[in-house]
């Protein structure tokens, strides 16, 4: 199924967002999220970016008009502006998400790329950016504010927790369990059933056969524990 919409948490069912969104974050990311929601005749009103040299510029003919806490801008956002956080570091994509739900008390949308294929079974939760290519299989689970990158393969009945990062090209096997905060590299490959424990990170390129524990790096193929 062709994602031309955005789909509510954990619910099959697509949802179109009409409203302008505010993008925070004007890097690539950012520029990227642009395009997608371009793709979708979404109007992007500005991006916020705590860059200050950013300030006065411009992505596609939009301005970065403030910082991610001007309350100039992030009164807007739940009535006339959606928002979309475009922040590929764990620590600030946080930060700027509590923000929204102490402030404003709402929850990002997702950016998911027309080019995307989503499962009717499957469940995505808020906040993500899915590029194109992505393929999500049948009674797949994505939790909040990950980001898939080009042509990324999460298999069916798969579970990917929140705040993941998924490489361009990497296969996610059927039933295979990803914690909070793991970093999968692009390219690489985890076999169907295993377990990567909360904040691991697994290199570009490798073949995870086995669980990987909490925190630990590996890479290669085999993948293996890197030693400091």
């Amino acid at each position: 199924m062709k994602v031309t919409d955005y789909q509510l948490p954990l619910q099959s069912n697509l949802k179109f967002m009409e409203n302008p969104v505010i993008i925070f974050g004007a890097t690539g990311l950012g520029k990227a999220a642009q395009e997608v929601f371009n793709s979708h005749q979404i109007v992007v009103y500005c991006f916020l970016d705590d860059d200050k040299s950013k300030h006065g510029t411009e992505i596609n003919e939009v301005s970065v008009l403030g910082k991610t806490d001007d309350d100039g801008y992030l009164k807007y956002i739940g009535k006339k502006c959606e928002a979309f956080v475009a922040v590929d570091d764990n620590k600030l994509r946080k930060s700027i998400v509590n923000l929204l739900h102490k402030k404003r008390k709402v929850q990002p949308m997702n950016a998911v790329h027309s080019g995307a294929s989503i499962a009717p079974s499957s469940e995505i939760s808020y906040g993500n950016f899915v590029n194109d290519g992505v393929v999500i299989g049948a009674n797949a689970k994505v939790g909040a504010h990950c980001i898939l990158h080009s042509n990324a393969v999460v298999d069916f009945g798969a579970r990917i927790a929140d705040f993941v990062q998924i490489g361009a090209g990497a296969v996610v096997n059927a039933e295979v369990e990803v914690e909070e905060e793991v970093f999968i590299g692009s390219g690489a490959i985890l076999i169907a059933g295993v377990k990567i424990g909360k904040g691991a990170r697994i290199g570009a390129g490798s073949v995870v056969i086995a669980d990987v524990k909490a925190g630990e790096t590996v890479f290669g193929n085999p993948a293996k524990a890197f030693n400091t």
